[in-house]
């Protein structure tokens, strides 16, 4: 059921848009070009496939609980709105701005990615363009496209996916028709591998290589169906996500040799894939893969600058933030302030570490992205937890999709979120102590939301009992205000 009294205007996406959308905020090839290298190198080398497998099974029973959420609040709103309606308003609030400062985070930390890489491979071909340049055409790009009404970013975002995702496919393909079956080695996944040394860190790789597939819930305004397309296109996601990661790290596995690749990986880091595209693919190959590479980072960031707008929207709309941050665009329907302000705050961090001299990747990408990542992997465990207390609250529900499945989820996210805290420095490659203390802005973060929901509670009762009202209140048509969870008054304030 569409939400009612949206405009035919705005009711443009369907699953299909909506999981580009999502998929492009994973980044697949940067994920395989950046992430599972350091996978292989520093977790349980051959056993990382099993690691990507596990990772999409947990994810998965995630979002069975999450798409209760999603239906309930018109597929709306994200996290702040799904721990709105499980938890209450105070740990929504403190939700809501851990969010906004998440996405950001990951959004700035892309575009460091993005200039620092499109300079690389400028560089690779005889070109000299700083890296200042690249991320500084991107973000143009991505405030235009931003500004506009969402369809247009969803039909270039699938685009850039297909390229990305076929010369993948592509690579998987030399793999197979050169060493046949013995591209795809048992030993990933034997026990003694994929549960031996270092398995806990391959978990972590695999967990934060999914960041941006639960984004589906912000796009409900805008989708043709909401209640529908939501948790389809969040269930495609994880299901395309995790195959594609599981089978492209496999096929790496045979291609190197299982009793190889951790050595292998270790001395080629970023350059392994782009050694691999050298050796099936071609010179030819291996240079799509620098290009899609750029191309991927900078669907990843339009993606996510997208998500970290619609937060801000959303957050503004319930007086959480400045009330013109909540403004739609009257011809094409998109929070065009909300952007705008992201646009400008991702110039402002980037443009400083650019005047101070900083490193785009080692210093800026690694500790944005990775506080970016904790964030998110700690609102899903959270988003998870909401869901049972929906079950708690209401007494009733499916025991699989309200209880077992939420709990599933709660369990493998809550391990992410302390193997992420634990290896830090390893995720953000930096032994600086400043980027260390950086996971405690997270919960100071939580605080002074609680604080201030605290404070609305007791200076402004009616804007407090509003918080999150608007999702649930048009996603659940059949209850009168007086019976709807989120009006009732604040038994679960």
């Amino acid at each position: 059921m569409s939400t009612s009294g949206s405009p035919p205007s705005r009711s443009r996406l369907g699953t299909g848009h909506i999981l580009f959308l999502i998929v492009a905020a994973a980044a697949p090839l940067s994920a395989m070009v950046g992430t599972v290298p350091l996978a292989f190198a520093f977790g349980d080398g051959a056993g990382v496939p099993a690691a990507f497998l596990f990772a999409g099974v947990t994810l998965l029973c995630f979002s069975v609980g999450y798409a209760v959420s999603a239906r309930r609040t018109g597929g709306s709103g994200g996290f702040y709105a799904s721990v709105a309606d499980g938890l209450g308003r105070p740990p929504a609030v403190a939700a809501g701005y851990v969010a906004l400062l998440s996405y950001n985070c990951a959004t700035i930390g892309l575009a460091g990615a993005l200039g620092y890489f499109t300079h690389l491979v400028f560089a690779a071909h005889g070109l000299s363009v700083s890296w200042e340049w690249c991320a500084a055409v991107g973000l143009v790009l991505s405030a235009v496209l931003g500004y506009r009404e969402i369809a247009l970013s969803a039909r270039v975002l699938a685009l850039l996916m297909l390229g990305e995702i076929g010369v993948l496919a592509a690579l998987d393909v030399a793999i197979l028709a050169r060493h046949g079956l013995h591209a795809l080695p048992t030993a990933s996944f034997s026990p003694h591998v994929a549960a031996g040394h270092g398995a806990g860190v391959s978990l972590m790789f695999a967990f934060v290589s999914f960041i941006g597939f639960e984004s589906a819930a912000l796009y409900g305004k805008e989708a043709k169906d909401p209640q529908r397309s939501v948790p389809r296109a969040t269930y495609a996601a994880v299901v395309l996500i995790a195959g594609f990661y599981a089978l492209t790290s496999w096929l790496a596995v045979g291609a190197v040799g299982s009793d190889r690749v951790r050595e292998v990986a270790g001395k080629q880091m970023g350059d392994l894939f782009f050694a691999l595209g050298d050796d099936f693919l071609g010179k030819a190959g291996s240079t799509g893969l620098q290009v899609l590479l750029c191309t991927s980072l900078f669907a990843a960031t339009l993606a996510l600058h997208s998500a970290a707008n619609r937060y801000a929207q959303v957050l503004a709309e319930d007086g959480l933030l400045p009330g013109a941050l909540a403004a739609e665009h009257p011809r094409h329907h998109s929070p065009h302030r909300a952007s705008l302000a992201q646009s400008a705050l991702t110039t402002l961090v980037v443009a400083g570490f650019a005047v101070a001299g900083l490193d785009p990747y080692a210093d800026l990408t690694t500790s944005m992205l990775g506080l970016g990542t904790l964030g998110i992997v700690a609102l899903q465990a959270l988003a998870a937890l909401s869901v049972l207390g929906l079950r708690l609250r209401g007494g009733g529900g499916h025991w699989w999709r309200e209880v077992v499945a939420p709990l599933l989820g709660f369990a493998g996210l809550a391990a992410s979120v302390w193997l992420v805290v634990g290896n830090f420095d390893m995720l953000t490659g930096s032994p600086s102590k400043v980027i260390a203390a950086l996971p405690w802005l997270l919960p100071l973060v939580a605080l002074g939301g609680l604080v201030y929901a605290a404070r609305l509670r007791s200076a402004h009762p009616l804007r407090y009992r509003l918080l999150g009202t608007r999702h649930t209140a048009t996603a659940v048509p059949e209850q009168s205000p007086a019976s709807s969870p989120a009006l009732s008054g604040d038994r679960h304030a």
